[in-house]
Order: C-alpha cells, then structure tokens, then sequence
C-alpha cells in the first residue's frame, strides 16, 4: 500500500508560524510554460488560508548550477518547498541530502523540503496516479485470479512512478522504451518485483504482440504536450488493445490526441489532470501540514 512517508503533523505552535508566513513554493523543469501548478497551489493557499506564493523556475538540462542555488534557497529558508518535474526528477537525487522510503524505491524525486535541517526528497507522483486512476476507473488488478496487465510507454522519472504504483497495486507491467537498457534500468529498479515486469523496445512490432493482452496503457512521455498537440505516443498503423484503458499523463492540453483516439476506438481514457491535482495536493500537505480539498483545485483549473 502506498503511505506517505515523514509527514509533517503540526503542533500548535507549528502551524501559527506556518499560518503566519508567506511561504514560497515552485517548481524546477524544462520546460514550464504549460504549467498549471502555480493555478493549483495558489488554490491550495487559499483553501488551506495559507499566505504565500507559487513561482516556476524554468532550468535547462545543462544549467546543473541553476538547481544547486534554488536548493541552497531552500536550505537557507528563502524557499520553503520545491516541486520538480522533466528533466529533472532523477538528475536532482545526488544533490539532496536523503530520500523517503517511496523516492528510494522509485528512484525519481518530485517534492523536495527541508526535514530535520537536510534536505528531503519525496514522490507523489505514484500515490496521485492511482488515486486518480482507480477514482476514475475502479480498476482491480486481478481478474478471476489472473493478474492483469499494463504496458507503460517511456521509462523516465514519471514510468518509474507509474511502475512503482502499479506493481504496488498488483499488476503486472511491460516498460517500452526507445532504448531498452533503459527500459532494463528501470526493471533492475524494482528487481524484487522482476516477476512482474518486463521490457520491451518502443516499436509497432513489439507492442503489436502483446496488445491482446492488456488492460491498461499508460503513457508517461512527453508525446502530445503542448505545443505538439497533434503528436501522439500510439502508433497509428496499431489498432488500440481491444479490452484495455488508456490514461495519459499529458495533461496540456486538456484533450490529447491519445485519449482523443482511444475514446473514437471506443476505449475509456483520460488525461493526466486529476493526477497532477492529486499529487500536487499531496506536495502541499508535506509542505505545510494542510491537504487541500481536491474538488477545490480541480475548479481551479477548469
């Protein structure tokens, strides 16, 4: 089951100083202008009747620098919480001082926050995706005792939290992967799974042959994020699995061309949205002691 490691219960006095600051949040990626997690958190500010502000921090790959000063920022107190998303979920682990049991497993941070004067990195990315999932789709991973299977396109930070999610959950799972030694990277990740887990190459004919057989795809890259809305990870000449859902971690625009053709092929499907309200609800309650109302910032961003 998934839990939340080292959260931060607060005392009285705690959450008067929280109450009373202006707290300074953001997120660290590349790139950013599709974000919405400045709308999210300045709902969650209000709905917690919290003070402060939500700033993005756009750092290239190779502006390592960049990172290293936003992290002093928050060891010295300038800076109260950072969300990290592409490219940098798992290039950051050296820089941080300790990782929660869950960023341990994933190998990938998205939250990070001071703990005990170190610097602490967290995912909530795993919990928020299947939360969101089963409340969309009350999916059970077994069906009549025979574990169900899902095919993960990508093998980056985000698949390392949907893996992780899903193997947690019971299912059996196949990483596809334009290299597949990172596909086997990600496996060796969770070895104490190896059962359940297998990779393939991101091709037509490998996914073609293992189509019939599932019941869940989730894409995990960054294929028909804006502006390249009218790309999609699913390769057209390969009709949809028949039985399966699709879920979308794009969530820019709000209708990806992958859910857009899974519905037409009659498929359940959705974006990534209620995932990142779900996880970005999580960073804020690790951050500040308060788990917003969910209902509150989903209205926010619709």
């Amino acid at each position: 089951m998934l839990h939340r490691e080292w959260k931060l219960i607060t005392s009285g006095r705690q959450n008067y100083e929280i109450l009373s600051m202006n707290l300074k949040l953001g997120l660290i990626g590349y790139p950013l202008e599709h974000s919405l997690s400045p709308i999210i958190h300045n709902a969650s500010f209000k709905t917690c009747g919290v003070s402060g502000d939500y700033s993005l921090f756009p750092v290239a790959p190779v502006h390592l620098q960049e990172i290293i000063n936003l992290l002093e920022s928050l060891r010295s107190g300038k800076i109260h919480g950072l969300n990290i998303t592409i490219p940098h979920k798992q290039n950051i682990l050296p820089l941080l001082d300790e990782l929660t049991p869950t960023a341990q497993a994933i190998g990938a941070v998205n939250t990070v926050y001071m703990h005990n004067g170190k610097l602490a990195g967290d995912n909530t990315d795993a919990a928020g995706f299947l939360v969101d999932m089963n409340k969309l789709y009350k999916v059970k991973p077994m069906n009549n005792g025979k574990i169900k299977s899902a095919l993960v396109l990508g093998a980056g930070g985000s698949a390392r939290a949907v893996t992780y999610a899903l193997l947690n959950d019971g299912w059996s799972v196949t990483i596809a992967s334009r290299r597949i030694e990172q596909a086997q990277e990600l496996i060796n990740q969770f070895s104490d799974q190896r059962s359940r887990l297998a990779g393939i190459e991101y091709h037509v004919r490998a996914i073609s042959s293992i189509t019939p057989s599932l019941s869940l795809l989730v894409n995990t890259t960054p294929l028909g994020m804006f502006p390249d809305i009218d790309t999609s990870p699913w390769f057209s000449e390969l009709p949809f699995p028949s039985k399966a859902m699709v879920y979308d971690l794009v969530y820019n625009p709000k209708m990806t061309r992958l859910v857009r053709d899974a519905q037409s092929s009659g498929l359940p499907a959705k974006t990534g949205l209620g995932m990142l309200v779900e996880q970005a609800a999580l960073s804020f309650e690790i951050w500040t002691g308060c788990k917003p109302s969910i209902p509150d910032l989903t209205a926010a961003i619709s």
